[in-house]
């Protein structure tokens, strides 16, 4: 589960001395843009980050392979480079064969009766948080760390803050645990996010971002546009461009 040849922790805090590190993070880590704007977040506020990905056969899976090349694009940053520990990932083949979305499935992407895209994948984020918690359950990490977000998204109830808090409530009793899970991008629109990536780490952030990370649903990795990555008209590229395209404007103003 841990990546290879990754840092050694120096472990503060385990589930064997029923501690957790103060200054320990565990970010839940996509390869998108969102998330990886929390990693860089994380690097600057706490001293030891861990990462985190889900291998759920979803249809953009090429993500996975961007976490790899953002992580080592980290490296040009000395004051993270050496707050980076290790890489985990998961297989969580079950979400995939529960669901029936166009996410883990070859399907046309389209709204649903319900107003919901059909992009949703029901309890994802309530897995990947849960899963987490128990993961820095183990490493002795007190904080957890999401890129989901209500302000600026494609209406997922699993990324509202309401879900998000009573999530963070049910999981501290059931472990007995005092987890803190922060959502930095929860009140930022994609521009104040582009923007809060250049107060982390100015324009080698931002190109960072722009080179190597992925947030089109159908995987596109051919197409370069200035936003990035990606088909062009699936949603996530489409809040993806939008959110770009008014970061650009507002820096030119």
């Amino acid at each position: 589960m841990t990546q290879k040849g990754a840092a050694a922790v120096p472990e503060a805090g385990t589930a064997e001395t029923g501690t957790l590190r103060d200054d320990g993070a565990l970010v839940l880590f996509s390869g998108g843009q969102d998330s990886a704007t929390c990693l860089a977040w994380a690097l600057e506020n706490f001293a030891h980050v861990e990462t985190l990905g889900f291998d759920y056969g979803q249809r953009h899976r090429v993500e996975l392979d961007c976490r790899r090349a953002f992580r080592f694009g980290l490296a040009a940053f000395p004051r993270w480079a050496g707050r980076l520990g290790p890489d985990h990932t998961l297989p969580l083949a079950a979400l995939a064969e529960v669901s029936d979305t166009a996410l883990t499935a070859r399907s046309e992407i389209a709204m649903r009766a319900d107003g919901l895209p059909n992009t949703f994948v029901p309890g994802r984020n309530l897995l990947f948080v849960t899963l987490a918690a128990a993961l820095a359950y183990r490493r002795g990490l007190r904080h957890l760390i999401g890129g989901m977000c209500e302000t600026d998204y494609s209406g997922y109830p699993d990324c509202r803050d309401d879900t998000l808090k009573a999530l963070q409530v049910a999981i501290n009793l059931g472990m007995d645990r005092r987890f803190v899970l922060h959502t930095p991008l929860m009140w930022r629109d994609k521009a104040e996010t582009w923007r809060l990536a250049r107060r982390l780490g100015g324009e080698p952030l931002v190109e960072l971002l722009l080179e190597d990370t992925h947030t089109c649903y159908l995987g596109d990795r051919q197409q370069r546009h200035p936003w990035g990555y990606g088909c062009g008209h699936c949603p996530a590229c489409d809040l993806r461009r939008k959110g770009w395209e008014r970061f650009v404007a507002e820096t030119v103003a």
